[in-house]
């Protein structure tokens, strides 16, 4: 999609942006994404009224076939998988025994094999922790970036798009509620905390319905036929950008980019759609256990207000949000929102009232309550 008319390349806009194919992959014949195709505002609405075609291919996939996958995933990563079955698709951490926040995956099994979609630049560390986990199970981890790329249908009218490639009747994604503290034993269903449903592409691959859309993970062999497909049928592309700025407002935190080396599960929202919390032992399941028990974890990820009037240049990942003069947390994901206007996604200590005046280098920030 990088070579649609208009496409402005992620790295002619900044070279450091996290948002370009592992080197490795780019060696393999990986190539970048756009971050907008001429109008980003334009995109963000078209993705929030009605639906666009993203392109997503630079994240990194790893197939992991093998008999006993189910089993083996379950026990090293922070999601309930035994039960995992064809047709289904969830999301999982992988945790520090401390239980920050390492690695996070989307995941699609089609019955042979489990596809685990990932932060570009993070696949070669999810891979090297995969295959130290190995010893004696039946599994047989690998890169597949350059087989499979993902593309997402975002918005309201993404099912009524994915019809366009033969693909029908995807159920919506099945959350299991989060338990109170101290919840008795078997009150979580032995099951994923949440489903996502997926189905074969016949053109080869398989469609996985998501909180925002659609993700089409396909042979990267069949991605220019999939796009010449929908653009066909009418579907208008969007950039990053765009994609961006619709899961900030949405609240979705990114791993790498809106936590820190310190973060836990409960801090950003992703007990619920990545964390069982009845499935037993798992490295770092002891912190989880212990926060979600107390019922108050150290920090909190918020929607923060800019007022945009000292700079129109969202502040940069990881700047700290100030109180008082003192530093109260970090600036994760920045973005200029179509209807929000700047806003972006921070991580700031438990005690910090909704109410409180915060600074953002010289710019003015506040909580959105909501």
């Amino acid at each position: 999609m990088i070579d649609i008319a208009g496409a402005v390349a992620v790295e002619s806009i900044d070279e450091a942006s996290r948002d370009q194919p592992d080197p490795a992959h780019v060696a393999a014949g990986v190539r970048g994404v756009a971050a907008h195709y001429g109008d980003p505002l334009r995109e963000q609405r078209t993705l929030d009224t009605e639906v666009g075609l993203v392109d997503r291919s630079h994240r990194g996939v790893i197939a992991v076939p093998g008999e006993d996958r189910a089993g083996w995933l379950h026990t090293i990563t922070s999601q309930h998988l035994n039960t995992l079955s064809a047709g289904e698709g969830t999301e999982l951490l992988v945790l520090s025994p401390h239980g920050h926040v390492e690695q996070h995956a989307m995941v699609a099994e089609d019955g042979e094999t489990a596809w685990l979609d990932t932060e570009p630049g993070a696949t070669q560390g999810l891979l090297t922790y995969l295959e130290k986990m190995r010893f004696f199970s039946k599994v047989e981890p690998r890169d597949a970036t350059a087989e499979r790329a993902l593309l997402s249908l975002v918005g309201p009218g993404a099912m009524e798009a994915l019809g366009t490639l033969g693909v029908t009747g995807l159920a919506a994604p099945d959350v299991v509620a989060v338990p109170g503290p101290k919840f008795a034993h078997g009150a979580v269903p032995q099951r994923a905390s949440v489903q996502y449903d997926v189905k074969p592409l016949p053109i080869g691959g398989w469609a996985r319905r998501g909180l925002l859309g659609v993700d089409l993970l396909v042979p990267r062999s069949a991605m220019d036929q999939v796009v010449a497909e929908l653009r066909g049928a009418g579907v208008p592309v969007a950039g990053l950008w765009a994609y961006e700025a619709i899961r900030v407002a949405a609240r979705q935190p990114r791993v790498g980019v809106d936590t820190d080396h310190r973060t836990i599960p409960a801090e950003v929202d992703l007990i619920a759609p990545a964390v069982h919390l009845d499935k037993g032992c798992y490295r770092g399941q002891e912190t989880v256990a212990r926060v979600h028990n107390m019922g108050r974890p150290p920090r909190r990820l918020v929607l923060l207000h800019l007022d945009g009037v000292t700079t129109d240049q969202p502040p940069v990942a990881g700047t700290p949000v100030t109180l008082d003069g003192r530093a109260v947390g970090f600036v994760g994901t920045a973005v200029l929102h179509h209807e929000l206007g700047q806003v972006a996604l921070a991580v700031l200590k438990r005690n910090v009232p909704d109410d409180a005046a915060l600074l953002i280098g010289e710019t003015a920030a506040a909580i959105d309550p909501s």
